[in-house]
């Protein structure tokens, strides 16, 4: 069993999941149960039950949503056929959109104006796919991997753009872009990187958290993407890399034989999960718990109007 466990930095929470967490808790206070949440505000099952014990209703179709409800729209953003279908209800809407997809919208918006096709970079029928790809009237490509990128048959190759989605592993991406930029040379980028800070910044820490040891354990939800790939970061370091929604389903065999075990957290995942996982490795005899030199991230995003 390990002696020593070794905590990433930085880990969990984003300013967008913190921002959308506060975005229904505030609904709640100001509104009172229900509140309608279009989707899973983020994608951590904790975060999700405990705002159902609150009086939060998730749904997927509007048609479940009361007239002159409050609504709000999850992190990871709705198409344009959601916002007017809501308007046209006259639903009370709040968007929790984190900032940063919200950013990638705009791109797609602006790209599709100036005549530019896009592709995105992305895994179909993730919702914040769903939602950017929903921002264009057709025009639009999604392609997850380089192989896919043959396949495109675009109307002029000299006027092509790229977006990514904002929770991809930082190197899958960049050979995606590789092969797009190989088959149409002219093709045109964000100014800035869509894949997001914090998505970054967990890569790059697991990334340092699996040269040092010889198991890694990702807090997080089956259906968070960059929690995903936070554990596909590490295998691909040659780790054994395991994800879990909490501590009970920590399995002990996975530490046979392991002196050090690396833990972090999906940046849905809140810090409480990641204390029962401290908590159950240390019954299992780790002596020592160290937190890895890291980026210190100070971003934070405003409350809607009338939420503040």
């Amino acid at each position: 069993m390990p002696d020593h466990v070794l905590l990433a930095n930085p880990r969990g929470f984003c300013a967008g999941v913190d921002r959308a967490i506060a975005i229904v808790e505030a609904a709640l206070a100001r509104f009172g149960a229900p509140i309608y949440v279009r989707h899973e505000v983020v994608h951590n099952k904790f975060v999700v039950d405990n705002l159902k014990a609150k009086g939060a209703v998730f749904i997927e179709d509007l048609a479940d949503v009361p007239d002159g409800a409050t609504l709000i729209f999850s992190a990871h953003g709705v198409p344009q056929s959601v916002r007017v279908a809501a308007e046209a209800r006259g639903l009370n809407v709040f968007d929790a959109t984190c900032p940063l997809v919200t950013k990638v919208h705009k791109e797609v918006v602006k790209q599709r104006k100036e005549g530019y096709e896009i592709v995105m970079i992305g895994h179909k029928g993730h919702p914040e796919v769903e939602g950017t790809m929903g921002q264009a009237d057709g025009g639009m490509f999604l392609v997850e991997t380089p192989a896919d990128v043959a396949g495109l048959a675009v109307a002029n190759p000299d006027k092509v753009a790229y977006v990514t989605q904002t929770t991809l592993s930082v190197d899958d991406a960049a050979r995606v872009v590789e092969a797009l930029r190989a088959r149409f040379p002219n093709i045109v980028g964000p100014k800035k990187d869509d894949i997001c800070y914090a998505t970054q910044n967990r890569q790059d820490a697991v990334k340092q958290l699996s040269g040092h040891c010889d198991v890694v354990i990702v807090v997080g939800s089956p259906n968070s993407s960059n929690s995903n790939r936070l554990r596909e970061v590490a295998a691909g370091l040659g780790r054994a890399a395991y994800m879990v929604d909490n501590a009970d389903q920590l399995d002990p065999a996975w530490l046979v034989g392991k002196s050090c075990v690396g833990v972090t957290a999906g940046a849905s995942a809140p810090e409480v999960l990641v204390d029962g996982v401290l908590a159950r490795l240390r019954e299992l005899g780790a002596r020592d718990v160290r937190v890895q030199a890291g980026i210190e991230e100070k971003v934070s995003f405003a409350l809607p109007k009338g939420l503040a």
